[in-house]
């Protein structure tokens, strides 16, 4: 429920409250004292004023807390059916639908009170219920005249049409909040939606710009014949693109261990080469950001994509240092600077076979 909706309805509940309390506990007790005298007996009367204005106080506590009825709701209409009950078995004869009767008038509204919030036709029955009550009295235990039917029919008019009245205004603006809250959450799907492609067109063109340096030049040259595929130097370079978009790629998969997890990816161009690729890691650290994480591979893309038969990867991690070891049978070849100042590279060559270690240092 939004923020409007339930301002919306908390102030439509406030103000059926004080309905009901200006009817029950200002209007119904000046007529019940007015006509203390005529009541038999006046407990009776004294008894369902006290239930009414435990509702009507119920309700408010729960308006304060901001809280339903829930599983009070039964129990308290209930309550107001009965005090209506009590009210109508000690008035007097020939007073149904008086300004004796004052419960008439004021059953209606807490009853309202308490099924503000519920479909209409819930409403609907207990009114119904609340007239059948009060009409079963006047047939059962008093004298049925045209005057006395046709007092009942007037003062029905107000006490079943002003509430159900009130009921058709908070089921219609129950409907409208229901369809702003609809429409609002349309509104936020598509900004969401649209969010969500900008993101991903930002990520596409970093991704373009990111290869356009070195992956782009490869695959022209390869396309105007420039680059033959046969030449050693060109194989080479085209496992090291390779690598790195399938690192690019995996950048953007989420995963407990980024880390790790690009590393498999570069792994996985040595190993469709027919490369014996060992990754070994120990130790736990702190998730490195991109940039980090790209120059800590960079020395173990470029030896496991240019490895002639095999290649070790060892990480090994804390929360102070984490460092990728890479020795493989690979051609000598100098790795570029990193691009990060907390990363240190060295390498070593000798034999047939190199040597890396690519080193970082959480802050």
């Amino acid at each position: 429920m939004t923020e409007t909706r339930a301002q919306l309805e908390r102030g439509l509940r406030i103000a059926t409250l004080l309905v009901a309390v200006l009817t029950v506990d200002v209007l119904g007790m000046i007529n019940l004292w007015r006509h203390a005298g005529t009541y038999e007996p006046l407990a009776a009367q004294v008894v369902a004023a006290a239930l009414l204005t435990a509702v009507l106080a119920t309700e408010a506590v729960l308006v304060g807390r901001r809280r339903p009825w829930g599983a009070l709701r039964r129990p308290a209409i209930a309550v107001v059916l009965a005090a209506a009950a009590l009210s109508y078995l000690a008035l007097p004869q020939n007073r149904t639908s008086s300004t004796v009767d004052w419960i008439f008038g004021a059953a209606n509204w807490v009853g309202l009170v308490v099924l503000l919030d519920r479909p209409f036709r819930t409403v609907l029955l207990f009114l119904g219920t609340h007239e059948a009550l009060a009409l079963g009295n006047l047939l059962l235990f008093h004298d049925v005249t045209r005057s006395s039917l046709a007092r009942f029919a007037t003062g029905s008019v107000t006490v079943f049409g002003l509430p159900l009245c009130l009921a058709v205004m908070a089921t219609v603006l129950g409907r409208i909040a229901r369809q702003a809250d609809e429409a609002a959450r349309k509104l936020e799907r598509v900004r969401t939606a649209e969010a969500v492609a900008s993101a991903a067109h930002r990520r596409r063109t970093q991704r373009f710009a990111e290869l356009a340096g070195t992956t782009v030049p490869l695959l022209e040259g390869l396309a105007d014949g420039s680059l033959k595929p046969s030449d050693p130097l060109v194989q080479r370079n085209s496992a090291i693109e390779a690598a790195r978009m399938r690192r690019l790629f995996a950048e953007t998969d989420t995963v407990e261990n980024p880390l790790l997890h690009e590393l498999r990816h570069c792994a996985d161009v040595a190993d469709r080469k027919g490369v014996e690729v060992e990754l070994d890691a120990r130790g736990q650290w702190p998730v490195p950001p991109v940039a980090v994480r790209r120059d800590l591979t960079d020395a173990a893309l470029t030896a496991l994509a240019t490895a002639d038969s095999w290649a070790r990867v060892t990480v090994v991690g804390s929360d102070t240092l984490v460092s990728v070891n890479v020795v493989a049978d690979c051609d000598e070849h100098v790795t570029a600077e990193p691009a990060t100042g907390g990363v240190r590279v060295e390498t070593f060559n000798g034999n047939g076979t190199v040597w890396m270690e690519a080193r970082w240092e959480p802050s």
